[in-house]
């Protein structure tokens, strides 16, 4: 017997975004596959029929991606950020000013490990610098082990939406 799922923390707008990518592939796509092959079977030999076979392995990719959509949002514990109790510490859902010891700032929001974007500043919640800066408040210095060494941060500012 398998362990559950961990909770799959998200924001609402990052379940938001599952949601919409599951019911635009079952909805929409699918389907226009699922025609495409039909079609497609009906014009004799499958074996060299390139609309048939790219239709298949389309459809094999979407059903993979489906299920997987459905199981992270089966697993999904939504949080608001704008709820947080304690906004005076680093949670899931804060936006971080952190500054490193040559002073340079950097801005990063805790996010759902399905919603993150390093480039956009969306950092998991499980990731290095996320399990380093929870429960840190203004002023606290952290200490991160990343690929290129450890680095250290201090909190400058943290913020919540709403």
């Amino acid at each position: 017997m398998s362990a559950p799922p961990r909770p799959n923390f998200i924001t609402p707008a990052g379940y938001s975004a599952l949601r919409a990518e599951y019911d635009q592939l079952l909805g929409d796509e699918r389907p226009r596959i699922v025609e495409i092959v039909s079609w497609a079977a009906g014009n004799g030999d499958r074996s060299e029929n390139g609309d048939y076979l790219y239709g298949r392995k389309r459809m094999r990719e979407i059903d993979r991606r489906l299920k997987w959509l459905a199981e992270r949002m089966k697993a999904a514990k939504v949080v608001n950020p704008a709820e947080q109790p304690d906004k005076a510490r680093v949670y899931f859902g804060a936006t971080v000013t952190v500054a490193d010891e040559e002073d340079n700032e950097r801005v990063v929001t805790i996010v759902g490990n399905d919603e993150a974007d390093a480039g956009a500043g969306r950092i998991g919640w499980d990731s290095p610098l996320s399990r380093a800066l929870r429960g840190a408040g203004i002023g606290d210095l952290r200490r991160v082990q990343l690929p290129g060494g450890e680095k250290e941060w201090e909190v400058v500012a943290i913020d919540y939406p709403g």
